[in-house]
């Protein structure tokens, strides 16, 4: 079957796990999928897919010239879509560009990911669609509406993270996934990776203010601060993402007041003022290594954040950025109860009371999944078992009914 992949233009993570789909389908349907979305080229580099595949849709914002703003109120918002604008230009325009690629293309399934508004459109279209369901409280609407009319549910997540207050039909009606592998995760040895701290703290002594390298230079040696046999410092690594950090930034200075002898990693977008609180100020391709050999890791609960440091012993404290639906707080409030995390009460609660060195882990993974999308066992990731199933049934009927509906436990009312 041929895929089309609608990644959502907020942030670069909706495309990344386009990115991440399209690794997981063997290289001549890889070459058939194609991804709408309106994310500027210069905002996110593909590495599977080319830009031949991507369909570059319009914008969605409002103009000035609009008959009726998104949300109109009571009287002109229809309940089953969130935002609606009429007469705007643009949307009307993406909406053809969606269904004239979904026709040129041949283009057999398409996966929301997400947008209400393109689910509909689907389905009016008559568009067989599966509707990617984050994490969060959605149980609004028009979210009850396109998971309704959605073929199924995909969860980019594992079932122990899911909400207690999810309803079980929308349970029943989801493929949990769990965390998509990154596309360039290997990590570095730890002696590679203190060799790139060492190159990135000389880069940070030449690019930043005067504070931050008399900091540096203080240090005189990263060796002497970082050991490689016997790992002295506490090396924290702060992760951000682009769809908004400022509220971890505010952090960084009570981070830095508790911890002043820390090694504190800030990657990623970081407000200038805050420079002075950390030890070096980067933006790297690959985050695996800082994962991987950090003694502490300071992130949000963005979807392919967590996914990439889910399954590394490494210990975490959660910071959920603010985002509609509450999905990085649920998720904050799973990997917690699960203990796979800290919040950032209870993580200054360790160093008040001086148990952040010998904090033992209340979680690990044990389940590797290396870069052929395996566990350790030998068995296929579920997101693989899924992906192998769209590239063996030539037509979404047969699949539907034959390969989704049994996996789910479902069957048609007719």
């Amino acid at each position: 079957m041929r895929i089309g992949y609608y990644a959502h233009h907020h942030g670069s993570g909706h495309c990344r796990q386009a990115d991440k789909i399209a690794a997981l389908l063997p290289l001549k349907l890889r070459q058939q999928l194609t991804v709408f979305t309106s994310l500027a080229a210069d905002a996110y580099r593909f590495i599977t897919i080319t830009e031949e595949q991507i369909v570059r849709l319009s914008a969605e914002d409002e103009r000035a010239d609009d008959v009726l703003p998104g949300r109109a109120g009571q009287y002109w918002q229809p309940n089953s879509l969130h935002y609606s604008p009429v007469g705007n230009s643009d949307i009307q325009t993406r909406s053809w560009q969606i269904l004239d690629g979904v026709k040129q293309r041949q283009i057999d399934l398409m996966i929301v990911d997400v947008s209400v508004e393109v689910a509909m459109l689907c389905r009016v279209a008559s568009v067989p669609y599966l509707y990617v369901r984050l994490a969060g409280i959605r149980d609004d609407t028009p979210h009850v509406n396109a998971f309704t009319g959605a073929l199924g549910l995909l969860a980019p997540y594992p079932l122990v993270l899911e909400a207690l207050m999810t309803p079980d039909w929308m349970r029943q009606k989801t493929l949990y996934l769990d965390f998509l592998a990154a596309t360039n995760s290997e990590p570095l040895t730890y002696e590679a990776f203190i060799q790139t701290l060492t190159s990135l703290t000389t880069e940070t002594a030449r690019t930043t203010d005067a504070a931050v390298v008399d900091r540096l230079r203080a240090t005189d040696n990263m060796a002497m601060q970082i050991s490689l046999d016997k790992r002295q410092a506490t090396i924290i690594t702060v992760i951000k993402g682009y769809g908004g950090h400022e509220a971890i930034d505010t952090k960084l200075p009570e981070l830095r007041c508790a911890l002043p002898d820390a090694f504190i990693i800030s990657l990623g977008p970081i407000d200038d003022d805050m420079r002075k609180f950390v030890d070096i100020a980067a933006h790297v391709d690959d985050v695996t290594p800082f994962i991987a050999h950090s003694n502490w890791l300071l992130m949000a609960c963005g979807l392919n954040g967590i996914a990439q440091a889910y399954r590394y012993a490494t210990p975490l404290v959660v910071l959920p950025d603010n985002r509609p639906h509450q999905e990085q707080e649920v998720m904050a409030e799973a990997l917690i109860a699960q203990g796979r995390a800290l919040s950032w009460e209870q993580f200054m609660g360790q160093i008040i009371e001086g148990k952040i060195q010998d904090m033992p882990l209340v979680y690990e993974n044990n389940e590797y999944l290396n870069g052929e999308n395996k566990f350790d066992d030998g068995s296929h990731s579920p997101a693989q078992t899924f992906m192998d199933s769209i590239a063996t049934f030539p037509a979404p009927k047969l699949w539907f009914e034959e390969w989704l509906l049994p996996q789910l436990g479902l069957h048609l009312e007719i």
